[in-house]
């Protein structure tokens, strides 16, 4: 049957639901030993953002329904979920609560109903915890600090590093006795000037001897991260471009230079373009022409 309608009112049988019904949107990658897990943003489920593990060569779902693993911190979220020996750890969508989930078993929180959000979680297993950006809504200023998270729900989230306007990217050395993190403050943006720190992590998991070893309001520093051997490396645009460096011996290197974006724009949580295959060996994401 031919049907007629005037210009603009005409009804397709192609909705958006038939469009994103077979579509899957890949996100987070974390590595646990020899398996591997995933997020995938899936429109069908409503746009639920399920953790998957490669186990035993077979494909496991881990978050039941109606589970989604998002962040919403500084709106755009990231590093919604990490794991570690076997146990995710993961930001659900609904109420910003951190979730531990371990085979076989239902989810149960590790933080307490408030307003607050989290991201960028690592696990510091020195201490038994999570360590995370936060950011809390309880004030009528929202503040954003690094926390302490007890692995097993005890006790509350405890502050670890405050004073800047924005916190990023903490990162614990190899050995565990080291916390490095990069900040920025109001008006800047993190693309336009950002402060890399390191510190200490005493036996009692409070901080130390913080102190401020790159960075500026002209130095836009992203993505630190620390080598198997302990070495601290990030991502600096000091040249006009965002290059890779290294901190070695007190002084900062850089690292196969080039007229070329070892990196981009801090909008999420938890991205990096470069990855460790060994101390000596680094894979780069590098942009040279405006197309990654």
């Amino acid at each position: 049957m031919i049907l007629q309608a005037p210009f603009g009112s005409w009804k397709s049988p192609i909705t958006a639901d038939t469009i994103v019904a077979d579509s899957l949107g890949l996100g987070q990658v974390v590595l646990d030993g020899a398996e591997i897990c995933w997020s995938e943003m899936r429109p069908i489920e409503r746009g639920r953002n399920a953790i998957v593990r490669l186990h035993d060569g077979r494909i496991e779902e881990v978050l039941p329904d109606p589970y989604s693993a998002r962040s919403r911190a500084h709106e755009y979220g990231g590093g919604a979920f990490n794991v570690a020996d076997g146990v995710v750890y993961f930001c659900n969508d609904a109420d910003q609560r951190i979730y531990r989930i371990e085979r076989d078993a239902a989810p149960r929180a590790v933080t307490p109903e408030a307003k607050r959000r989290y991201a960028d979680l690592v696990v510091d297993r020195s201490h038994r915890r999570l360590i995370a950006v936060c950011e809390d809504h309880s004030g009528a200023v929202v503040q954003n600090v690094l926390v302490a998270i007890n692995l097993d729900g005890t006790g509350s989230p405890r502050t670890l590093v405050c004073g800047a306007d924005f916190y990023a990217a903490p990162r614990i050395a190899p050995d565990g006795r080291q916390l490095t993190w990069f900040c920025w403050n109001h008006p800047d943006m993190p693309w336009d000037g950002t402060e890399l720190w390191i510190a200490d992590l005493r036996a009692d998991g409070n901080v130390a001897n913080a102190r401020r070893i790159a960075g500026g309001r002209e130095d836009s520093i992203l993505q630190p991260a620390f080598a198997p051997d302990g070495t601290l490396y990030f991502v600096s645009d000091r040249s006009n471009w965002w290059n890779l460096y290294r901190l070695r011996d007190g002084s900062i290197e850089a690292i196969a230079p080039m007229d070329a974006e070892v990196g981009w724009p801090h909008w999420v949580f938890g991205e990096s373009s470069y990855a460790f295959l060994s101390a000596r060996e680094a894979i780069l994401a590098c942009n040279r022409h405006g197309f990654w």
